[in-house]
């Protein structure tokens, strides 16, 4: 789903964003809810950052996965992050500094393989047609749970690519941050 809005690109980079389980939902840009086995997820976009909500069918625990600029923390995404605590949560990210025309053929394939497909959502902000935030969730169909983002910053040239994965929804007993 390629979703269109008005908000301008926010001028930030990728040693601005901070990656936490712990944040509460924020009212998003643009979002997309899809069911999975076991679960529903929302994916949201905030701007240049995003969520996932994991809301498993059970009731109550939700896994709510935030990479934004989060006022009062310092910046610095992990490497990887694992929490066997929460549905065998797994987090890894990857900043690359790419050339613009690099950065544009990456977004080119971005919106040809994210924008339509079931568990797509794409946001390309006004002002600069490489400025996207894209999120994929994969498989739609069981477990594990997967899902992949993409934040292109091309005024410093950065893709963040973020990858996800858990083996169950989180559980109501698992549910502490």
């Amino acid at each position: 789903m390629r979703a269109s809005i008005s908000a301008p690109f926010v001028d930030t980079g990728a040693d601005d964003l901070v990656w936490t389980l712990g944040h509460p939902p924020t009212e998003p840009l643009a979002s997309r809810s899809l069911r999975v086995a076991g679960a529903r997820v929302e994916l949201r976009v905030l701007g240049a950052s995003h969520q996932v909500v994991v809301a498993p069918d059970s009731g109550g625990g939700a896994l709510v996965e935030t990479v934004a600029c989060l006022p009062g923390l310092p910046g610095g995404l992990p490497g990887r992050a694992e929490r066997p605590d929460r549905g065998g949560y797994r987090f890894d990210s990857l900043v690359e500094s790419l050339a613009r025309d690099e950065l544009a053929d990456r977004v080119e394939r971005l919106h040809r393989e994210v924008a339509d497909s079931p568990g797509g959502l794409l946001v390309a902000f006004p002002g600069d047609p490489l400025a996207i935030t894209a999120l994929h969730l994969t498989p739609l169909g069981g477990s594990p749970l997967g899902w992949r983002t993409w934040h292109a910053y091309p005024q410093t040239g950065e893709l963040v690519t973020t990858t996800s994965t858990m083996t169950t929804p989180p559980s109501p007993e698992r549910s502490a941050p």
